[in-house]
């Protein structure tokens, strides 16, 4: 809708009419019609509940301006490469074997007499830290990890 010049001429009559009155907090019709208009655009909701809320003018214009001329978007994050990734994946799978040992181990402090065959076997963990959060968000999207929340990751089933 940002480049769709009927709304915001609408939008601009709207804003004349709205300063045209002395005190623009009476022009209560022309306000709904604003943010009618508003909510059908790409401009953030809590922008356009403020600037109509607490009918100000100047933040409506702004707001018309924005839709005017909107920002660029910003450039994707960096994508690592993939010998980032087999690096990274190497060490995920490395953290994930000896955390399993550890929890096979006699060593672990777990109770004697949990052990047996009915152990849970650990499938997630936290990645190592050593790589930023934006290679293990790729390797997901990839689908050489499944990423479950809280910053847990695990191995696709097979």
């Amino acid at each position: 809708m940002t480049n769709d010049p009927s709304p915001l001429s609408k939008l601009d009559e709207l804003l004349a009419a709205i300063r045209a009155y002395g005190d623009p907090r009476r022009a209560a019709n022309e306000w709904k019609q604003a943010y009618k208009l508003l909510q059908q655009t790409s401009l953030p909701p809590a922008g356009v509940t403020h600037a109509v809320g607490m009918r100000d003018v100047a933040k409506l214009a702004e707001l018309i301006d924005q839709l005017r001329s909107p920002v660029a978007e910003p450039p994707p994050p960096d994508v690592p490469d993939s010998e980032t990734c087999k690096r990274a994946m190497r060490a995920f799978r490395k953290r994930l074997a000896a955390i399993r040992l550890d929890d096979q181990s006699k060593i672990s402090s777990r109770s004697p007499l949990s052990k047996g065959a009915d152990r849970a076997v650990t499938n997630a963990i936290v990645p190592p830290t050593e790589w930023p959060e934006a290679v293990w968000k790729e390797l997901a999207r990839q689908g050489k990890l499944v990423h479950i929340g809280q910053g847990f990751y695990e191995l696709p089933k097979e």
